[in-house]
């Protein structure tokens, strides 16, 4: 009586010992998966600022490019604005100076 007693109680010593290292695995592997998500979540944190970072990258890139055809455009307006000007000079005839063609030139003696 005695030994059964005492075999019972081993077992359902034996039974607890099991389930507490059950619950105790089940623990371990809960935090490892917790831990594996919030993995995840940072790696996609840090793929989500990699992107906003080319993203940022590319805007400049835009904008640079922008101002090089804006600078082109002025260049091309400025060099348009200097041939109207040569063009200009080459047409003027002034009212008391001698156009022979190709040059004018303006009386010295008056």
């Amino acid at each position: 009586m005695e030994r059964e007693r005492e075999r019972e109680r081993g077992e359902r010593e034996v039974r607890e010992m099991e389930r507490e290292s059950k619950r105790e695995r089940e623990r371990e592997r809960g935090e490892g998966e917790r831990e594996r998500g919030r993995e995840r979540q940072r790696e996609t944190e840090r793929a989500r600022e990699r992107e906003r970072e080319r993203e940022r990258e590319r805007e400049r890139e835009r904008e640079r490019e922008g101002g090089r055809e804006r600078e082109r455009e002025r260049e091309r307006e400025s060099e348009r604005e200097r041939e109207r000007e040569g063009e200009r000079e080459n047409n003027y005839v002034p009212k008391t100076g001698v156009f022979d063609g190709d040059y004018c030139t303006i009386p010295t003696s008056q």
